[in-house]
């Protein structure tokens, strides 16, 4: 009895989350710190806080856990807010598409429009993306008469992919947090992951739109916003920094420490610039450098006041304080898991099969989960949160998965995309800002994200065999 003691406080954790979120209509902030402070309530009645020596007891420690949390993710999704917000109102984001479309061409729009999707998704939530995007849809579709369901489903390809594998948004940056997997490497997979299953979505939304004539509807609540002049458009170059830099910052740290820890190329070269890759790799500076690169960009395009900038930062900030909440809300729920020892019990469940079957069982499990928990309650970034913060709890480690956990990363955040319906805000944010009715949408957008869901479990699948990293 006692052995499945801590499943029993799985089960009541997990619970409460759904419980209160789907029949209650609760806030997954309040679901989840609630869910944090019931699971720590049936844990074991107090532990040290390895910081201080202090024995913390059973509703301080979960104010620990989330202050932990905060500190992990918290400055980085703010600031990535701040970006995103900058590039909309610059007209940076819009420079990128029309980018997209000169290169491409009109007969390979929906290829633009997922690419767009796909670099635009990654600093910008994916609302705000598909927001930006609609407009040029409709305006394909009134040029070309046809394809209006192709269009709207390559954007929603494009960015839901990179929402829920690449960091800075906060379920791949989380993940990456909790799993201990460094921030560059978790880009570089989670893109590399991303790439064919953007793709596979792309021929999916060709087959849907052979199959379903849906024509463009006016949508009444939402009016398209009036196209920017060219001129009023900062340069592709200008436009692209904010992206680009920060990745390049993170990913020359990635790849110097690990040339360190390898062995490869010149040693005292690379031990003497460590110092300063491991600076000005730090998400939290890149991202800061790109924040104000944006500002700089906002600022000059559109001739802003300080009073203005100031009031559109705290636009940003505002909804980028709900994620981080929601966030380190989930950071603390994984930790009180952690102090209730679900990971040792699940670990023994997997401890008679051989460690290459172990590796894959995990991947699979953290499929799964978060599957089963995007269906419940709706959001990916809460089910990647959960997820990898039961599994962090059972304290995996490359030698026991048999390759790098950015894997396990990317296999919660497949499982992520599964299942999305009724329940979900993208899922209507796509039907509403389409013209779909709920029926259209159900038998596009839901079987789309299975698409990318089970296309990105098969890519992370094969690079744990084929490049496991360790």
């Amino acid at each position: 009895m006692l052995e499945n003691y801590p499943f029993l406080i799985l089960f009541i954790g997990i619970a409460t989350v759904i419980g209160m979120i789907i029949f209650l209509k609760i806030n997954a902030f309040l679901a989840l710190i609630t869910a944090a402070i019931v699971v720590s309530l049936l844990g074991p009645e107090s532990v040290m806080n390895p910081e201080t020596g202090e024995t913390v007891n059973r509703i301080k420690r979960v104010a620990i856990a989330f202050g932990n949390s905060v500190s992990g993710i918290g400055i980085v999704i703010a600031l990535a807010a701040i970006i995103g917000k900058c590039m909309m109102d610059s007209g940076a984001a819009d420079r990128i598409v029309r980018a997209f479309l000169k290169t491409l061409g009109e007969k390979n729009a929906s290829f633009a429009l997922m690419g767009s999707g796909f670099v635009l998704a990654v600093p910008v939530f994916f609302d705000t993306v598909f927001y930006l995007l609609i407009p040029l849809a409709r305006s394909l579709y009134r040029s070309t008469k046809k394809n209006y369901l192709m269009y709207i489903m390559a954007i929603a390809a494009g960015g839901a992919i990179t929402h829920t594998l690449v960091p800075p948004t906060p379920g791949p940056l989380f993940m990456a947090d909790n799993l201990g997997v460094d921030l560059g490497k978790m880009i570089f997979v989670g893109a590399l992951v991303a790439l064919p299953a953007a793709f596979a979505g792309i021929f999916y939304a060709m087959f849907a739109n052979r199959v379903m004539n849906i024509p463009m509807r006016e949508v009444a609540e939402h009016k398209d916003p009036d196209p920017l002049e060219e001129h009023e458009l900062p340069s592709l170059t200008i436009s692209l920094i904010p992206i680009v830099l920060p990745v390049l910052m993170i990913t020359t740290n990635t790849l110097v420490n690990s040339m360190l820890a390898s062995g490869v190329g010149p040693q005292s070269l690379l031990q003497k610039i460590s110092p300063f890759t491991s600076i000005i790799g730090d998400a939290n500076f890149a991202l800061l450098i790109a924040t104000a690169i944006a500002l700089g960009i906002l600022y000059h395009q559109r001739k802003m006041t300080l009073l203005k900038l100031g009031a559109s930062v705290e636009n940003a900030l505002m909804s980028g304080g709900v994620i981080i909440l929601i966030t380190a809300g989930g950071g603390a729920f994984g930790k009180m898991l952690t102090v209730a020892q679900i990971g040792p019990a699940i670990q023994n469940m997997f401890s008679t099969t051989e460690t290459e079957a172990t590796g894959l069982s995990f991947l699979f499990l953290g499929f799964g989960i978060a599957a089963l928990l995007k269906v419940a309650q709706g959001s990916s970034t809460v089910a990647m949160i959960t997820t990898s913060a039961m599994l962090a709890a059972m304290q995996v480690t490359p030698q026991m998965l048999g390759f790098d956990p950015v894997y396990l990363a990317t296999a919660i955040g497949a499982g992520s995309l599964i299942g999305s319906w009724m329940n979900d805000s993208g899922f209507w944010i796509f039907c509403k800002m389409s013209g779909l009715t709920e029926a259209e949408a159900l038998k596009s957008w839901t079987p789309l994200l299975i698409v990318l869901g089970f296309t990105s479990l098969a890519t992370t699948i094969l690079l744990s065999i084929v490049w496991p990293m360790t």
